[in-house]
């Protein structure tokens, strides 16, 4: 069972998530994907979800029922990453 408390922090961070976090993250997918770079405010962006995550990995894992979710996302910030890595790599050449 879990605490109001816990419930009440999962929603938030859910929603967050939903209309916050995947939106900016799925557009800046969408720019790496087609060659572009990331802009300083995408680090920014990217930097800030991941101490975000960093700090919230308790909640994951007090709701396994969201797993999925959380691996999703770890994997469009993992496939967002290496694209703007190859990106950055070819624009240096």
């Amino acid at each position: 069972m879990h605490s109001q408390d816990d419930m009440g922090t999962m929603q938030a961070l859910l929603e967050r998530f939903t209309k916050e976090r995947l939106p900016r993250a799925l557009e800046i997918k969408e720019r790496v994907d087609k060659g572009e770079c990331l802009t300083d405010f995408d680090i920014e962006f990217l930097e800030r979800v991941f101490k975000d995550s960093v700090e919230n990995r308790q909640y994951a894992a007090k709701f396994p029922e969201y797993m999925d979710i959380v691996s999703k996302s770890v994997h469009i910030y993992e496939d967002i990453m290496a694209k703007a890595l190859e990106n950055e790599q070819k624009r240096v050449k």
